[in-house]
């Protein structure tokens, strides 16, 4: 998804995870209001908003394990040190989250999408404050989501490729 600033991207996003109300119609998960299966929709919804979403007083490996547990998931020590190595972030797991750079923050905050199980994941600029190599490891990531049956929705600034896979573009106007 694509549009100049404020045109509403965000909004949409947000509509899209059930965060905001809808004026008209209504957004459907497998032919179904979300509305009316918030808890399902939820399970299948992975959602990375502008912010980073993590506790800085927190740990890495705490803030990767609180939020998979709100998924319903339990990773192994292992899994948090490949995700974290896969993602330039290796070694840094026990470190508070306020240590780290802004990019080394964006990179933790988006090595969940590699602990998710959701299908859908809904991405606002994700490849904000990602240097050349992060920007392709991220959408390699997100290749092999699609590849594997996933969706992802997604607003950028950037042109970016992102596998094989065709995107459908939308464009938002004011």
């Amino acid at each position: 998804m694509a549009g100049a600033n404020g045109v509403g991207k965000t909004s949409l996003l947000r509509m899209v995870c059930g965060l905001a109300p809808i004026e008209s119609g209504q957004i459907l998960w497998n032919d179904t209001p979300i509305h009316s299966q918030s808890d399902v929709y939820r399970q299948d919804l992975c959602y990375l908003g502008h912010l980073n979403a993590l506790q800085e007083s927190m740990t890495v490996n705490e803030n990767l394990v609180f939020t998979a547990a709100l998924a319903g998931n339990a990773p192994e020590p292992t899994q948090l040190q490949d995700v974290l190595a896969h993602f330039g972030v290796r070694g840094r797991g026990e470190q508070l989250v306020k240590h780290l750079s802004q990019g080394q923050k964006r990179r933790v905050a988006l090595s969940r999408l590699a602990l998710s199980q959701a299908r859908l994941w809904v991405l606002d600029e994700p490849f904000v404050a990602m240097d050349e190599k992060g920007v392709r490891m991220l959408a390699d990531l997100i290749a092999g989501h699609l590849g594997k049956g996933g969706l992802a929705v997604i607003t950028s600034h950037q042109q970016v490729d992102i596998g094989t896979i065709a995107p459908q573009m939308l464009e938002l106007r004011a």
